[in-house]
């Protein structure tokens, strides 16, 4: 175990590596880190070329850092303070000191918050959490659901991910079996970290599509299967939403028009991104990835890295501005549809979270869903800065 004379105040120290030999790669990020006196929490981060190592990895870094305690999962890339990296095997590792008795973990929640209040609940009673990191499993048929639930029970805002990976979906995290030992590293649900109030944070979240249409009124629908908008065709609706030039070629939209839902009661005009998944241009209908209701608000976006770059610059000018001290870490989830695919650059959100708040120790994942809030997102990026 690795010891020195710890800093006074919060600490945050990152790392990262790329190879396909995990030791090597884990060794490498070790070596990077140096001493971590005092830190109790760390982040984990691997691309899915690493996912078949997760348990070794992990049990590695616990035992050469001391570190009990981690949270992450897997992304098609990961984020670091230095790089980011996309489909070649990858970690990035932050670990943090904070304040006593500020963080706790829970284990996997599957369908239920039972083994949430047995390893949190007294926690929760004594501290309260403001916000909480969770990694979600996409499989699970219940996570919108167990989101909801975790944000209204403990109270707090959440942020995260749903893991993104060609092959396993770990999740490192409290075992199940809080106490008795167990697997550090599970899959099948949602799970993280809780944080008490003194863990003082700030988050955003940017959109990487944009309405090109008004919002309108899904007036007939049949599970996700949009019949009519404002009393007429879906379909036609959809067409004049979207302009002549995609309308009168509608293959060409896959990837590029997606539909907006609209979240009641938001006061920054918030919605949700799903797909398209089928259209058909005889019964002028059109279906999405969400079941939908008649009544229910809709409006069409377009995928486009300059709106989503310029979205992006907005959304950090105005995080700059609620923060009052340069923030000392940070964890950024975005959407495997963004990164490379849409800007041509992999390091192109990085750079613009530098230009915002500079060089700071951050860790993060390319994730096949995001978490904000209560809600699960796509086509986003969050990004949450500790102070």
């Amino acid at each position: 175990m690795r010891t020195a004379s710890a800093p006074p105040g919060p600490v945050f120290l990152t790392a990262s590596a790329a190879g396909a030999d995990w030791g090597l790669t884990a060794k490498a990020c070790l070596d990077q880190l140096g001493p971590v006196a005092g830190c109790t929490l760390g982040f984990l981060y691997l691309t899915d070329g690493l996912a078949p190592h997760a348990a070794s990895i992990l049990t590695l870094l616990r035992g050469v850092t001391g570190i009990r305690d981690w949270v992450g999962t897997v992304g098609i890339g990961v984020v670091s303070r230095d790089a980011v990296f996309f489909d070649e095997p990858a970690m990035a590792v932050m670990v943090a000191r904070l304040p006593e008795d500020a963080v706790r973990l829970f284990p996997m929640l599957t369908t239920d918050l039972d083994p949430l209040r047995r390893a949190a609940g007294g926690w929760l009673d004594k501290h309260g959490a403001a916000f909480a990191l969770v990694h979600a499993d996409p499989r699970n048929q219940q996570l919108p659901d167990l989101v909801a639930r975790l944000s209204d029970s403990a109270s707090a805002f959440l942020v995260g991910g749903t893991s993104a990976s060609r092959g396993e979906f770990p999740q490192f995290c409290l075992p199940a079996d809080v106490g008795l030992g167990g697997s550090v590293v599970a899959d099948g649900g949602l799970s993280g970290a809780l944080f008490a109030p003194s863990v003082a944070v700030a988050t955003a979240k940017t959109q990487g599509c944009q309405p090109i249409g008004p919002k309108r009124t899904i007036t007939a629908s049949d599970d996700n299967v949009i019949l009519e908008i404002d009393g007429r065709p879906a379909l036609e609706v959809f067409k004049e939403d979207i302009g002549p030039d995609l309308a009168n070629n509608l293959r060409r939209v896959a990837g590029v028009i997606c539909a907006g839902l609209p979240i009641p009661g938001s006061d920054t005009q918030d919605y949700l991104v799903r797909d398209l998944v089928a259209i058909d241009p005889r019964a002028g209908w059109l279906s999405i990835a969400e079941p939908v209701a008649t009544g229910q608000g809709i409006l069409f976006t377009r995928r486009d890295a300059a709106n989503a770059a310029a979205d992006m610059r907005r959304t950090l000018a105005t995080l700059k501005k609620r923060v009052t001290s340069p923030p000392k870490g940070a964890v950024y989830i975005s959407c495997i549809a963004r990164g490379p695919s849409l800007f041509n650059d992999a390091d192109a959100e990085l750079s613009m979270i530098r230009e915002a708040f500079g060089d700071l120790p951050i860790v993060g994942f390319y994730a096949s869903g995001e978490i904000s809030h209560n809600r699960l997102y796509g086509y986003t990026g969050v990004l949450t800065l500790f102070l």
